[in-house]
């Protein structure tokens, strides 16, 4: 590991989607002391959502080279909807050909969650989703082939969006679509997307009756951190990023800054 000055506990690199306005200010908030980003864009001029998430696949070499020699301790994948395209077996063969070529780990937020799950010992998970219903159902294909039973889906789906239907998402849609499933018979709740933000629904709802709740981008940024401390995910640590027992002191107040 290199002695930088802002990252002392690791330099991570992140690859984004082009439009995204949340991974990066959600990493800030959710990245503890010592742990320093830099953050690469994927681009893409393809005309719907389902192309552009193949072409990030298809680009992601490429846009690793855009960190040249910087001395990255762990990559994050920040795009989770390419990851239910391209199924499991693809993701996991990338992965571990970044692994090989780079010498670092490339976790993306699919495994993440999948880790989360299998670190609470989940079985039976509820979704909040705030994608199309095309893409909601390759989400439940993925997660399910990778063993878990989909029990519950909520949508928080924007189709009127001026720009684009996730990113456009407020965390008022987000929360309304956690608190439906609050009462089902549930193991734990995942908010989809890194695109839709989800950290301060899931400290409103941190104390709940329902089950633990995790995010994309929470569990990313989870799974990420134990890569780079030389942790196993447990359940006793999933909760504690669940609870935001370590992030939610970063997490901005509601109110408008007055200049």
């Amino acid at each position: 590991m290199a002695d930088l000055e802002y990252a002392k506990r690791g330099l991570v690199g992140v690859l984004t989607p082009q439009a995204n306005t949340t991974v990066e200010p959600e990493f800030n908030i959710l990245w503890p002391a010592g742990v320093g980003m830099i953050n690469a864009r994927m681009t893409s001029d393809k005309g719907t959502i389902v192309d552009r998430l193949y072409d990030y696949v298809d680009q992601i070499e490429a846009t690793f080279d855009r960190f040249a020699n910087a001395p990255i301790d762990a990559a994050c994948f920040g795009c989770t909807g390419a990851s239910y395209l391209i199924g499991q077996a693809r993701e996991a063969e990338i992965c571990d050909a970044i692994l090989r070529k780079r010498g670092y780990p490339f976790v993306t937020a699919a495994r993440a969650v999948c880790d989360s799950f299998l670190a609470l010992g989940a079985k039976r998970i509820g979704l909040a989703s705030p994608y199309p219903p095309d893409l909601t159902e390759s989400s439940i294909n993925y997660w399910e082939s990778a063993g878990f039973t989909v029990a519950e889906v909520a949508s928080a789906f924007n189709p009127d969006s001026d720009f684009h239907p996730i990113y456009s998402l407020q965390a008022g849609s987000a929360a309304e679509s956690l608190k439906l499933l609050e009462y089902k018979n549930l193991d734990a709740i995942v908010m989809l997307g890194t695109g839709m933000p989800t950290l301060r629904p899931i400290l409103d709802v941190a104390d709940w009756d329902g089950p633990p709740v995790t995010s994309c981008m929470l569990s990313l940024a989870w799974r990420t951190v134990l890569y780079l401390d030389g942790e196993e995910p447990a359940a006793a640590n999933m909760l504690a990023w669940s609870k935001g027992a370590a992030w939610r002191v970063r997490m901005p107040s509601v109110e408008p800054v007055q200049n």
